[in-house]
């Protein structure tokens, strides 16, 4: 199979979707590699390794999407790359159908197999593609959180540990799954006051059993949260609904009753965020402020860190990239259930029921077309 790779043209995305080592992988097992000139520089890896571990290099991106059979990439397609599609291709990406209705209707014109890190699941519940993000983004939450405390930003001039004599900074994180934990464990390690939000008990048994005294866990209701946040100096958005609309946790009418200055950083913004007052933001323009809370909503966090990012990310794709390689994206989906439910569209068609229904359309059964 041709497996190709461009330069990532969305805001401040440094990520690249081929290591100079994962293509050495895909070589070895028989298939070719087309990287775009200059498309791993933003992570460190130069055209020079691209080579010498055996890919092609072209100079257009263009001719990458024309002439590969697989497209590997980090981030969804903009519109600008709408027209590249074409019948048959497979885009295997983060793609985050549920918040982009034209990307989605893109999609489905062009018949493209769209394969979708964030809706790939194992028979355990894991999510393997997008655990390494969210676990970046959930760290990333509380750095930048931290950030935009400082006065200079809008925030309220508070740090996070504070010191002997002073207050700590409360933060509150709504969810306990990857990116909540990863959060609530950089925010402890600080040694912030931490409250955390989940609707799962036994996710929050967990919680407690690994973070003991360190933090506040909380079921999560509208009044839980409205009293937790009312205190909060930092609120970290981290729900998600594998490739579903976010559930709008963080309500516009919390606001009034926050501090000045207080920092929301949502990290679910990729699906729509968990805030009604959310929306996206880049690294060239991450904040606003709404009511005297600065919001932070970058839309690819962890695009600010690339080299740890695209490794990180890397290590957990390849190995489904290769099954696709190898055998196909039907007989791959055939023999492994987590990259069936990695298929968002096919031939023309909606596959996966939660984006389907943020949209009102149907949603075709996958393996009655293969």
């Amino acid at each position: 199979m041709k497996i190709g790779s461009v330069k990532e043209i969305k805001n401040n995305e440094f990520r690249v979707g081929l290591t100079p080592d994962n293509v050495r992988a895909y070589v070895s097992a028989g298939h070719e590699v087309l990287i775009e000139k200059g498309a791993g520089i933003g992570s460190g890896f130069t055209d020079e390794e691209y080579i010498e571990a055996g890919a092609c290099m072209y100079d257009s991106a263009a001719d990458v999407w024309k002439d590969c059979e697989m497209m590997v990439k980090v981030k969804e397609p903009l519109e600008e790359e709408y027209e590249l599609f074409h019948d048959g291709l497979i885009l295997y990406t983060y793609l985050h159908l549920a918040a982009d209705k034209p990307q989605t209707d893109a999609l489905l014109a062009g018949k493209v197999k769209a394969v979708a890190y964030e809706t790939m699941q194992e028979k355990d519940g894991s999510l393997p593609c997008l655990a390494p993000m969210s676990q970046i983004a959930g760290r990333l939450s509380i750095q930048e959180g931290a950030k935009y405390l400082e006065k200079r930003f809008g925030g309220e001039g508070i740090l996070l540990a504070g010191v002997p004599g002073t207050p700590k900074a409360n933060v509150v994180i709504l969810g306990g799954g990857t990116v909540g934990m990863n959060a609530c464990r950089i925010a402890v390690g600080m040694g912030a006051n931490v409250t955390i939000v989940d609707v799962n008990l036994k996710r929050l048994e967990q919680l407690d059993n690994i973070f003991g005294s360190h933090v506040q866990t909380l079921v999560s209701t509208d009044s839980n949260i409205e009293r937790a946040v009312k205190d909060a100096d930092l609120v970290i958005g981290s729900v998600l609904i594998p490739g579903g609309t976010t559930p709008k946790l963080f309500k516009k009418k919390y606001l009034p009753e926050m501090k000045d200055g207080a920092v929301f950083v949502d990290v679910a913004i990729d699906q729509g965020g968990c805030g009604e007052s959310s929306h996206v933001t880049t690294h060239d323009d991450p904040v606003f402020i709404e009511e005297g809370v600065v919001h932070y909503c970058v839309g690819n966090m962890p695009g600010a860190v690339p080299r740890t990012s695209t490794i990180a990310l890397t290590n957990a794709t390849l190995r489904y990239g290769l099954q696709i390689a190898e055998a196909g994206l039907e007989e791959a989906c055939k023999k492994s259930e987590c990259i069936h439910l990695g298929v968002n569209c096919y031939d023309g068609k909606l596959t996966n029921h939660n984006v389907a229904a943020a949209f009102g359309y149907d949603c075709a059964d996958l393996m009655s077309m293969i």
